[in-house]
């Protein structure tokens, strides 16, 4: 083991490695705070800031996938719809199978600079996670109940809000409306079946109001839908942890691009088209599993090299007063200060890994087990 790869697996490193997303989170979210200002004064300058600011924080995840763990991603599509990212409004349907399958569309945002425009439709529990969605309520993220009566108006209202949004953005469902469980699964199929519809095998029956409700709302600003199939070769499931340990994994993304107005206004049609794509991805992944590839040209977009620049940045700014104080407390011989620091890194300990449990999927919420008996 070279000694990079020794650095990458001690937990001392991985606090660091925390505590600079965390306070460089809290010092963004305090901007963020102040930035309200513009809101009545300028609205438009207040997004782009905002963007720039959730870059700044995000882009530090994508330096973990793509510097620290170097885990390669690489597009299966075509030029053509490759030619388009970056350049348009679009909606983007992914599947919800792994726990880092965010991280891997945010370093495709990345390397096609929306990043810090991407939005999603987001659980509403999610909202209160310190940095994560407070930065997300600054971005305009539209969150949900996942109770379709209670949640219409909001989602309605937060889509029609980003109708001028005046950077390009990728917009992020999982219509799914949880991650991929067996248990989750099965209820599932037991649900397509009492409704008629073909059971899949790699994926949830799709919940279709929250799509069918941002196609209706972003018709006019949209272009386009991007779906995207995720999948690890040599069969991996990632996870965040692992990636904060160094370990690589190699992801293929299978998009395709349908424009908007390919897609059937009527909303029951519009269902229709979404559990027939959802039946399309199902026979990609089965592709998959027996080839190793999805169909379509190669791509691999290169990393861009801010994400680590913004890292280093806050590291150095960040890092410097914590070990010039973390020095005077252990030179001062004082019991009671060098306790209070211990504590202090122990606080900080358990705060990074309550935010890396948020994504895991051992840990996700039990959306789905019984919610699928119910009708949307």
């Amino acid at each position: 083991m070279g000694f990079i790869a020794f650095l990458k697996t001690q937990f001392i490193v991985h606090l660091l490695i925390g505590f600079v997303f965390v306070v460089s989170g809290l010092i963004i979210n305090f901007i963020q705070l102040c930035t309200l200002l513009l809101w009545p004064i300028n609205k438009q300058l207040y997004r782009r800031v905002n963007c720039r600011l959730a870059y700044s924080l995000w882009s530090q995840l994508v330096m973990l996938l793509e510097w620290w763990s170097g885990t390669e991603c690489t597009l299966f599509s075509d030029q053509a719809t490759v030619d388009t990212f970056g350049k348009e409004h679009v909606i983007i349907i992914l599947n919800h199978n792994f726990e880092i399958d965010f991280l891997c569309g945010w370093t495709m945002t990345e390397r096609f600079g929306v990043l810090g425009s991407s939005k999603v439709l987001a659980k509403r529990e999610l909202l209160y996670v310190p940095l994560i969605g407070w930065t997300w309520y600054f971005l305009e993220i539209v969150f949900c109940k996942r109770k379709w009566e209670e949640d219409r108006d909001t989602v309605i209202e937060g889509l029609k809000r980003l109708s001028d949004y005046p950077e390009y953005m990728w917009f992020l469902l999982y219509c799914e409306g949880t991650r991929f469980t067996e248990t989750k699964h099965r209820i599932s199929m037991e649900v397509a079946e009492s409704k008629g519809l073909p059971k899949l095998k790699y994926h949830l029956l799709p919940r279709t109001k929250g799509f069918t409700t941002a196609v209706q709302c972003l018709r006019g600003t949209v272009s386009a839908v991007y779906d995207v199939t995720l999948n690890f070769r040599g069969n991996k499931n990632p996870s965040l942890l692992g990636i904060l340990y160094g370990k690589k994994y190699e992801a293929d993304m299978c998009v395709r691009r349908f424009p908007l107005e390919d897609i059937p206004q009527d909303e029951k049609e519009a269902a229709n088209w979404l559990h027939k794509l959802y039946q399309e991805k199902d026979a990609l992944q089965e592709m998959y599993n027996q080839e190793g590839v999805f169909p379509g040209q190669q791509f691999k977009p290169p990393r861009r090299p801010w994400t680590l620049l913004n890292f280093l940045f806050w590291a150095t700014v960040l890092l410097s007063p914590l070990f010039t104080f973390g020095f005077g407390v252990f030179a001062s011989g004082s019991p009671l200060l060098i306790l209070a620091f211990l504590g202090f890194v122990g606080a900080a300990s358990f705060g990074v890994r309550r935010l890396i449990g948020v994504t895991e999927i051992e840990k996700g919420s039990s959306y789905g087990n019984q919610e699928f008996k119910k009708k949307e």
